[in-house]
């Protein structure tokens, strides 16, 4: 499928086919909510996505790497290395390191902005230093330059009907809505890294400070005064998904079943994190197989009836019954007995 995808695209040079496929190794492994929507894009675009997101995945393991002997100065020194070749890729089109190589070759081909992915590196050094953060406004400060401008980077990739400058808000709204909803799940494994990325005044308003939070991950039990905090935070998370969903429908029409199927997938975590009883602390609440297969299977269906209205070739096994092109909208922080990576 790998080969498949690169001719496509018409990426021939052997060397820069690996440099994709390492990129898509990363997406497979790293992000299977992602990667499962992003099987949903027209074949020719998948390679382009795979390296915008496995060079984020990279500079992000980096930061996060799980090896207890890495210290923080080496963490920093492998984040300036690459930010080095990130400087010279983009520059020159080339880059020894294959995931760099292939980032360079995507933002030529789709002439992003390369002023996103410096902006990205400035919020992953962030990450080494930065452990928590005072209000919203600084928390919506971090997540410009490390979910806005994933957003952004992906629009010309995408294609949109609209102007692009339109669509853009909408875009990067929906890249902070994927973030916070990941913060949400994550509390836990952030308290384990040493970061609390829920801001410290919405904790404060309900009587939670990091000291309460680490006492619920280490003995493992809730507090009414942590669910009523989380419980606040999916309401700011739900008001960006709202900021975000117009932006669906700006998007070029085979397109929008990958972004759609994301936007439910990741609003689903709302729901299991809700379902699970706002236990994010203790640990991480996963969207059921069942239900992430039916939102999948809900994208394929949209891929066909896409792709038949503008007459570009199918699969013989992907074909399905069309059905409505409608924007999903958001769903309300209520629960509802029924519920990405």
């Amino acid at each position: 499928m790998t080969d498949r995808e690169l001719d496509a695209a018409g990426i021939t040079d052997p060397g820069l086919r690996q440099a994709y496929t390492r990129c898509r190794q990363l997406n497979a492994r790293h992000g299977r909510t992602y990667f499962l929507a992003t099987r949903l894009l027209p074949v020719q675009r998948r390679p382009a996505v795979h390296a915008l997101y496995g060079f984020a995945r990279w500079a992000d393991d980096i930061v996060d790497t799980p090896d207890p002997t890495t210290s923080a100065l080496e963490r920093s020194a492998r984040l300036a290395r690459l930010q080095r070749d990130l400087r010279t890729g983009l520059r020159d089109g080339h880059s020894a390191e294959p995931v760099v190589r292939a980032l360079a070759d995507t933002a030529r081909r789709y002439a992003i902005d390369h002023r996103h992915f410096t902006d990205f590196m400035t919020a992953m050094r962030a990450d080494l230093d930065v452990t928590d953060y005072a209000t919203y406004s600084d928390l919506r400060r971090y997540t410009y330059g490390s979910a806005e401008v994933i957003g952004l980077q992906m629009l010309p990739v995408l294609g949109t009907v609209v102007p692009r400058a339109e669509a853009a808000p909408h875009a990067a709204a929906l890249g902070v809505a994927f973030q916070l909803t990941n913060f949400l799940r994550d509390v836990g494994e952030d308290l384990d890294r040493g970061r609390v990325y829920l801001p410290a005044d919405l904790l404060a308003a309900h009587g939670v400070d990091r000291q309460l939070l680490c006492w619920s991950r280490e003995s493992a039990r809730p507090d009414r005064r942590i669910t009523s905090a989380l419980r606040d935070f999916e309401r700011l998370t739900r008001e960006v998904y709202r900021e975000a969903a117009p932006g669906l429908a700006m998007l070029e029409p085979v397109s929008r079943p990958c972004i759609r199927t994301a936007f439910v997938l990741y609003g689903g975590i709302l729901d299991a994190v809700a379902e699970d009883g706002y236990r994010s602390v203790q640990h991480r609440a996963v969207v059921p197989r069942r239900r992430r297969a039916a939102v999948a299977l809900d994208g394929l269906t949209r891929v066909v009836a896409a792709r038949l209205r503008n007459q570009t070739p199918l699969l013989q096994r992907e074909f399905a019954p069309a059905t409505s092109q409608e924007p999903p909208q958001p769903s309300t922080p209520e629960p509802m007995h029924r519920r990405l990576a």
